[in-house]
């Protein structure tokens, strides 16, 4: 394989999004076409820093726009191979802890099914170890906050 190939085979971008808390749960997203449950998150674009997009991307995918960042969760690496792409994936995920301020739902992408589940009832249906992580820490900022 040649280097040019090598390389167009590759891809890096910068992901973020949202571990949304209310009244004692969080937000995840049941993606039945593909068979998973994720957190809300997308490309952080052009002209964009990591937090609008967070909060943009978490109101489009679950349809809830009320949303307020509490709380950084941090960022980390991902690489993995995208099948529907055939490309290996470098993705850099920053995830913010929100708060729901209003329960009220527009439509969200219809891909997506939003669920309310508790914080270990979120991290059991995750699909993915790298959200299960967001989650922990999410949990933890909360249970220091709640004096636990």
């Amino acid at each position: 394989m040649s280097m040019e190939k090598a390389q167009a085979s590759q891809v890096y971008y910068q992901a973020a999004g949202g571990v949304v808390a209310h009244e004692g749960k969080f937000l995840v997203l049941k993606r039945p076409g593909r068979g998973e449950v994720r957190l809300p998150k997308g490309h952080v674009d052009p002209g964009e820093d990591a937090p609008e997009t967070a909060l943009r991307e978490t109101t489009e995918e679950s349809g809830y726009s009320a949303l307020e960042i509490i709380a950084d969760l941090g960022t980390q690496r991902h690489s993995f191979f995208n099948p529907h792409k055939g490309v290996q994936v470098t993705r850099d995920n920053h995830f913010y802890l929100m708060r729901l301020l209003d329960a009220e739902r527009r439509s969200g992408e219809e891909q997506f099914v939003p669920m309310w589940l508790t914080p270990a009832e979120a991290e059991a249906a995750l699909t993915f170890d790298e959200e299960r992580e967001f989650v922990r820490r999410a949990a933890g900022v909360l249970a220091e906050w709640m004096g636990d």
